[in-house]
């Protein structure tokens, strides 16, 4: 038995062969190391992100997500839900929040799986987390440590933490305009953290890359200089969003602004993967655009 299970919610972009799912096979392969399980949600569904807000309607967002948890109550009774994706994760928990603050609401989202001949009722009964948070909180620094088996020794990483897994919940204890818990995480693994990195909880602009990217690679501009400019040879995030948008926009920021940036865009996974032993494979770093070569060298070096 696992000494950790939890009820997983995998959402949209973490699924095999979507854009995240390098992220998904990274956290397998750190979640394998830790001994903790992840429980998938039974015919989880889209939490609704960023088309949810656009002219749909607050009702249905928050039956979507409601759905999910439903499912989740029944499935995997006792277990806090987790999800590893930045959206899905503010989205459920808001969901959470909202039907616990208006019984109203709650009642209407009730009455909408009802009809949707779904044999479902939300009760609320399972907490909403991120995976760094279950990471932090759950098990703490000192056994994120232990596993380390090929430390991170000389690689520089700009901890970008991005604005949806800091605002309006965030980790427990941290600042929300400087959260530490990203520079943490590389230093047990045993790489170097730019400390004075001010870009961390800058947005990347999410969908505006698509529909204002004139805007949106400005700021993502603003994310990759100052990692840059601080002596960082990558950058590390927890949301998929913000992976993306910093790394497969770097060829259209140069053009526009006749920059040269190349810089690999990660997830704390991904590194924890590789300091725990794993392969490159098991880290997805076959799935980068940008190749962290430096992560592959270590990851194909002989255990210590």
């Amino acid at each position: 038995m696992a000494r950790k299970e939890y009820s997983f919610y995998p959402g949209c972009s973490s699924e095999r062969l979507t854009s995240a799912s390098n992220y998904m096979v990274s956290v397998e392969a750190m979640c394998k190391k830790l001994d903790v399980q992840l429980n998938e949600i039974p015919d989880w569904n889209c939490c609704g992100a960023s088309i949810g807000y656009a002219e749909g309607g607050e009702l249905p967002r928050h039956v979507m997500n409601a759905r999910n948890l439903a499912i989740s109550e029944q499935a995997n009774k006792g277990q806090d839900v987790v999800a590893t994706c930045a959206a899905c994760w503010l989205g459920a928990k808001e969901t959470k929040d909202r039907l616990a603050e208006d019984s109203d609401l709650l009642a209407e989202t009730n009455e909408a799986l009802r009809e949707a001949g779904m044999n479902l009722q939300y009760k609320g009964e399972q907490e909403v987390r991120h995976m760094v948070e279950v990471l932090i909180e759950d098990l703490g620094y000192d056994e994120l440590k232990k596993p380390v088996v090929k430390p991170l020794e000389g690689i520089k990483f700009a901890g970008y933490v991005g604005c949806q897994t800091n605002r309006p919940f965030g980790i427990a204890g941290e600042s929300f305009e400087n959260p530490k818990y990203l520079d943490r995480l590389v230093e047990i693994v045993g790489g170097e953290p730019v400390e004075k990195y001010d870009q961390k909880v800058t947005c990347c602009g999410g969908a505006l890359a698509f529909s204002e990217p004139e805007k949106s690679q400005a700021q993502i501009k603003k994310i990759i200089e100052s990692a840059y400019d601080h002596g960082a040879e990558m950058i590390v995030t927890p949301c998929p969003v913000c992976q993306m948008n910093v790394e497969v926009y770097q060829g259209q920021i140069n053009k526009r602004y006749g920059t040269k940036f190349n810089i690999p865009v990660t997830y704390y996974s991904q590194l924890m993967t590789v300091a725990y032993g794993g392969s490159a494979k098991e880290a997805g770093l076959n799935g980068q655009i940008i190749r962290a070569h430096r992560l592959e060298e270590i990851a194909a070096k002989a255990t210590r």
